[in-house]
């Protein structure tokens, strides 16, 4: 069915006109008319605005979903699979070589292609000069081995019409009287272009350019190779048809060790992947030194870097090779293979290129430096060739963090850890130095965050050189306040030496639900939002009036995580504050931040030992009396979900079903999906619900990467916005349950 058919039916589905697509998508209502007749058909771009607009995936526009129900794969499978959303699964391997033996190095690289092909990989990357050697010498000018490697790759194109990858291979090129260092692209039985390499290294242990040519030295933009005209340029963009944001450029080796390496530029042509093919023998320290570049390139091209350097087999005549392959994302390391292999294994990345483009949207100075270099990019052009995606399941292999805003990595945790508590630190002191205040008041419950608010607050004085007794810690039970947290409260506020306070709420709150004619005030158990409130607001006129009396401001508690999901009384509680250290600091982080101020050892073991009791309890308003503690998790979902599903759509802009099908990935084997769906469902109904509060918050630093949630910080939001469109594409694009 073309698109244009598929488009219609889920424009009628949706119960919208084609003028109302016209102006969503940006352009006329004869336009829509003519690509559902079939007479035109959009550009990628329109077609990418079109699923927006229908809050439909991109894929069944451009394939639509009978394929799926022909081939028996169920809307699970489709759900289950990766390039449904938005990633691009690329491999990678350093076969063993052969030196100077073009046929048997075909039937190594054949071999991985196979298995390649098995784990429906889209591209297999092999490493420099891989059908020739690397390291043979003179032996790359012999007519002999040039014969033997265009043998090699027309026997290669001939395997290439049965399977799946694309394969991108080195091989030595005979052209225009010269031979080039080059990067062959194959697939489905054509030769989908021929890159030369652009720098050629001519010092210490190389001597390339005795051998080869420079892309350079080439004027002419297509090469014959056996009997076919082949594009030959080193300024290429492979992109795919019917996958929107899968396009990729090639460099080899030495070009991203220069200044500009082709890829920046490649980059900004519209490359999402940047695949490397290396020989870069190796020497002490010089791993590290091609991590930093491929890290650092994805990291400023705002793309996905697939490194593959030559291994065992090369001759170690006079140097060593190590094998590696690596590949980043934007500067997150997502694969990597064993160094020095003897049997070397094939390393798979599953790359998302939707968030690379989507990253590229929101960064203005990746635009902005496309325009400035706009004459040179002209000389870029682009091989497109056709991409159906597998429609069966295929798993992420990708590794998640469950904790997007911990790392995994105990390393990095600590580092950040320490980032994220001096961000907090400086952050207070400044405010204090900026109010000349020597005075602050916390309201300490014995929970999480007002715990880790004083600590700052604790550290913040010490800094400044200013006595603890100035940090006033009131602690103020209510109805529901439980004996245990109560003695932490106290215990942390004993063990730092703050003043410490104790004021009771319970007779004001009782007389204040008097005056309402509440019924719990006649004894009777309705515990509805204005009982828990009345403890709210009266907490936190104690506070400001305190603050008032001493001379000093208020230091808020409230955390990232409670102003996403609105877990907090608007004006009141855990909203309001003078400033507030913990706004930028979601609760998963919160939790490790206090173990890591008690591993740090920066109080005293007293306060340690205090600091690890406080992260047994549970998390809990303590506002509503019952012989079971009242569970905020219980209402709003567990933190650790509801952090993940607001890093992915705040940082990331990532749609529901994206969502859904990154937490499944990450979290199956503690949440089946019907959970996993229902707490992300709950979650943007109340992100969307509660954008007023959070547009009226008070100062604090922006501590992570994942965002901030003050109007004046990273979200801007209109707070009667509707998440319709958010739960619709959940609704429309996910399956209710998995088989």
């Amino acid at each position: 069915m073309p698109i244009g058919q598929h488009i219609r039916r889920f424009r009628e589905k949706a119960g919208r006109s084609q003028t109302w697509l016209g102006q969503k998508v940006g352009v006329g209502q004869t336009t829509v008319s003519s690509w559902e007749s079939g007479r035109t058909e959009p550009s990628r771009s329109d077609t990418r605005k079109v699923a927006q607009a229908l809050s439909v995936d991109i894929s069944l526009l451009e394939l639509g979903d009978e394929a799926a129900v022909a081939d028996g794969s169920s809307n699970a499978q489709h759900f289950k699979n990766l390039y449904t959303h938005g990633f691009v699964r690329i491999s990678a391997v350093a076969p063993v070589v052969a030196p100077a033996n073009p046929a048997a190095n075909a039937e190594a690289i054949l071999k991985f292609w196979r298995e390649a092909d098995a784990e429906r990989a889209a591209v297999l990357l092999t490493p420099e000069l891989s059908l020739s050697g690397y390291a043979i010498d003179d032996l790359l000018l012999q007519e002999p081995l040039l014969d033997a490697v265009e043998a090699a790759i027309m026997q290669l194109r001939a395997e290439s019409e049965t399977l799946f990858p694309i394969l991108v291979v080195g091989a030595p090129i005979r052209s225009r009287g010269s031979v080039f260092n080059c990067a062959v692209v194959i697939h489905r039985g054509k030769i989908l272009g021929i890159v030369p390499k652009s720098y050629l290294p001519n010092y210490r242990e190389f001597y390339e350019k005795r051998h080869f040519a420079v892309a350079s030295d080439s004027t002419w933009l297509m090469t014959e190779l056996g009997g076919h005209h082949i594009d030959f340029t080193a300024h290429q963009i492979f992109r795919a048809q019917g996958f929107a944001d899968f396009s990729f450029c090639v460099e080899i080796c030495e070009d991203f060790w220069a200044p500009v390496p082709p890829s920046t530029l490649a980059a900004m042509a519209g490359a999402n992947i940047i695949l490397n093919l290396s020989a870069s023998n190796i020497v002490i320290g010089k791993a590290d030194d091609r991590a930093v570049l491929c890290d650092s390139q994805s990291r400023r091209a705002i793309a996905a870097y697939v490194f593959a350097a030559a291994g065992r087999g090369e001759s170690t005549t006079d140097v060593a090779w190590d094998g590696q392959v690596i590949a980043y994302e934007m500067g997150e390391k997502i694969a990597e293979g064993e160094r020095f292999a003897r049997d070397p294994k094939l390393v798979i990345a599953d790359i998302d290129v939707t968030r690379i483009a989507q990253e590229r949207q929101r960064v203005g100075t990746f635009r902005d430096a496309a325009t400035r270099l706009a004459d040179p990019l002209i000389d870029w052009q682009e091989a497109l060739f056709r991409f159906e995606p597998p429609r069966e399941q295929i798993p992420l292999k990708r590794k998640l963090d469950r904790l997007p805003f911990v790392p995994d990595d105990i390393n990095k945790r600590d580092r950040d850890c320490f980032e994220a508590y001096n961000i907090q630190v400086s952050g207070l002191a400044k405010r204090i130095e900026a109010t000349n205040t020597k005075r602050v008041v916390i309201g300490v419950s014995g929970g999480i965050d007002s715990t880790h608010a004083l600590i700052v607050i604790a550290r913040a004085f010490d800094l400044l050189g200013l006595p603890r007794k100035n940090i006033i810690g009131v602690t103020m039970p209510g109805f529901a306040t439980s004996g245990a947290t109560k003695a932490n409260a106290w215990a942390l506020m004993d063990a730092l030496g703050i003043d410490a306070r104790e004021v009771s709420i319970e007779p004001l709150a009782q007389r204040m639900l008097a005056d309402l004619d509440h019924p719990a005030a006649r004894g009777e158990p309705v515990y509805d939002v204005a009982y828990e409130n009345v403890q709210a607001g009266l907490r936190t006129d104690y506070l400001f009036r305190l603050a008032n009396k001493e001379g000093g401001f208020v230091v808020g508690t409230g955390d990232l995580s409670e102003l996403a999901l609105g877990w907090c009384t608007y004006g009141v509680g855990d909203h309001m504050s003078h400033y507030n250290v913990n706004a930028g600091a979601p609760k998963t982080l919160i939790q490790y931040l206090i173990r890591w101020v008690s591993d740090s050892k920066l109080f005293d073991s007293n306060t340690s030992a205090t600091l690890i009791k406080v992260l047994e309890g549970e998390i809990s308003p303590e506002l509503i009396p019952g012989a079971t503690p009242q569970s905020t998790q219980a209402v709003v979902g567990p933190y650790e979900l509801q952090d993940f599903n607001l890093y992915y759509l705040t940082r990331y802009g990532l749609k529901p079903s994206k969502i859904l099908f990154l937490a499944w990935s990450a979290w199956k084997e503690k949440y089946d999906y019907a959970t996993l769906r229902k707490w992300l469902a709950v979650f943007i109904a109340r992100f969307f619900a509660n954008q007023y509060k959070r547009s009226a918050v008070p100062n604090g630093p922006k501590i992570v990467s994942g965002g901030a949630l003050s109007p004046r910080g990273d979200w801007r939001m209109p707070s009667d916005a509707s998440a319709t469109v958010w739960l619709g594409e959940l609704d429309t694009n996910t399956p209710e349950a998995l088989d």
